[in-house]
């Protein structure tokens, strides 16, 4: 059975199909960029876990349903010109390759998304869910790695991808009978977590969350573990999207609220309902879903304005909110540390640059690291000794004031590979961070300062008094040395806005 383990296969043939590069790597399956020679044309190829090969029944599943989606023809769901197993029973597909980003990419390269491309792009993505739920087939891990955007003259063109590892509507969610848990945690519905029967509405669930994170920046659930996030998905309400872009009509959360539903029953029928009912209430144009109506109290009518009192209304009504924007505006300040940020231009030891909130103090541990935080020394005392460090300052920062515990750190590492992989990139990040490494996302390729990077998301943890640190960090590849540049924060205080400005103002000083 082959290996999955890494790019021994590039410069090889697999079924058929030359594999020139590696595109991208999960937990389920492996996808190439490789060449049929037969019709001369560059495809996905897309390899799946060997472990999943073994489960007979699965195999059959694969290759059945693979061909049902083959034979859908729909301008938004990526073709499939072959599925099959090799000679050598490893499990392949050959699909369209798509020369352009993928939904993840884009949210974390530029942040939360317009209406209008909103509208435009998730119009098409219900399309083409409701397309394969009218052939049977529910894809179960709708999420933005698996939509891909091509430019075309016309805008933006969404392709559906990774239909390969899809169910019958008839069938049950949760295991395959190798124990892989298809589906992917921050997306998944309700009943797909209690491993009930599933149709399309739990993928209409999957679509809302990316809606969310579209319109948001954020998800509708954000845990610090995958258990919190699961117990959150079945029993706890998501924070109303309009908090989050106040711009948006209040009618926006009834739809979300629906479409977010605990139970499929309580959801729209179509997924094209939703996105439908969604742009109604944008544009301003829909009712709100189930909201009650709560008569005035006599205190509230008390309190209505008498005849002729207008004009003092207006005047006072019109202080008050310009008090109130002007309290905003310095409380948003205050949070966010200041609008003003300092470049910090690299030095020869450590040639990165990049740019950090004017309030933080940067410090370099010698010729290996800089660190820029609230508690500079602090910090950079931890990551200067990462087999030993001392976590008790850190813990302290953690504890009392954990939105201070947060900063950027940015070093060349020799030993650092930004191809090689998950595995290898946490072992590396072991012998160079502090405390106890854990990577617990995929690894997704991105440009870092005009360089090829990736991206991934962890943890640092004190191993014996407990004290966590969350991280993004990208690994990038320079000509002379690789670049690890990262974005650490305590748990559950994260700011995603915050790490996107600081990772588009690095670059690398020649």
């Amino acid at each position: 059975m082959m290996s999955m383990n890494d790019r021994a296969l590039i410069g090889r043939e697999v079924a058929g199909y030359y594999i020139e590069d590696l595109i991208g790597k999960g937990g389920m399956a492996v996808v190439y960029l490789a060449v049929d020679p037969r019709l001369n044309r560059r495809v996905a190829l897309k390899i799946l876990n060997p472990l999943l090969g073994e489960d007979d029944r699965f195999r059959q599943r694969f290759v059945l349903e693979s061909r049902t989606v083959a034979s859908m023809d729909h301008p938004n769901i990526i073709p499939i010109y072959e599925a099959d197993s090799a000679d050598d029973g490893t499990l392949y597909i050959a699909m369209r390759y798509v020369d352009g980003p993928d939904l993840r990419k884009i949210f974390y390269d530029r942040g939360p998304m317009t209406v209008s491309q909103v509208n435009r792009i998730f119009a098409q993505v219900a399309a083409a869910l409701d397309t394969a739920h009218a052939h049977d087939l529910i894809h179960r891990d709708v999420k933005p790695a698996n939509i891909l955007i091509a430019a075309h003259t016309e805008g933006d063109h969404a392709y559906l991808t990774d239909f390969g590892i899809t169910k019958h509507r008839t069938s049950l969610s949760g295991l395959t009978q190798t124990d892989q848990f298809i589906g992917t945690p921050r997306y998944m519905a309700p009943e797909q977590i209690n491993k009930e029967r599933i149709d399309g509405r739990c993928d209409q669930y999957a679509l809302a969350c990316v809606v969310y994170e579209a319109l948001a920046g954020q998800l509708p659930f954000q845990r610090d573990n995958e258990i919190a996030l699961l117990w959150a998905h079945l029993a706890e309400a998501p924070t109303p999207l309009t908090t989050l872009r106040p711009d948006l009509p209040l009618e926006v959360d009834g739809v979300m609220m629906r479409a977010l539903a605990k139970s499929p029953e309580q959801r729209y029928d179509t997924c094209a309902q939703f996105i439908a009912e969604l742009r109604d209430a944008i544009s301003g144009t829909s009712q709100p879903y189930e909201f009650a109506r709560v008569a005035p109290t006599e205190e509230a009518r008390r309190r209505q304005p008498k005849p002729g009192g207008g004009k003092g209304i207006l005047i006072g009504a019109a202080v008050a909110i310009v008090t109130i924007i002007a309290l905003v505006a310095v409380l948003a300040t205050v949070l966010r540390g200041g609008d003003d940020w300092t470049a910090q231009k690299g030095s020869a030891a450590v040639p990165i640059a990049f740019e950090h909130p004017a309030d933080w103090t940067l410090q370099q541990q010698a010729d290996v690291f800089v660190v820029a935080s609230p508690h500079a020394d602090e910090f950079r005392t931890l990551f200067a000794t990462p087999v030993t460090a001392d976590w008790a300052n850190a813990n302290e920062t953690i504890k009392n004031t954990p939105e201070e515990a947060t900063g950027f750190y940015a070093q060349t590492l020799d030993t650092l590979d930004p191809r090689g992989g998950a595995q290898q990139l946490q072992e590396t990040l072991q012998s160079s961070l502090p405390g106890k490494v854990s990577v617990f996302s995929e690894v997704v390729q991105v440009s870092v300062g005009g360089q090829p990077a990736v991206r991934l998301e962890g943890s640092i943890a004190d191993p014996q008094r407990g004290g966590q640190l969350d991280f993004t960090g990208w690994a990038v590849e320079r000509a002379d040395e690789p670049a690890l540049v990262i974005y650490f924060c305590a748990p559950s205080r994260c700011d995603n806005a915050l790490a996107n400005r600081f990772i588009r103002s690095v670059s690398f000083p020649t």
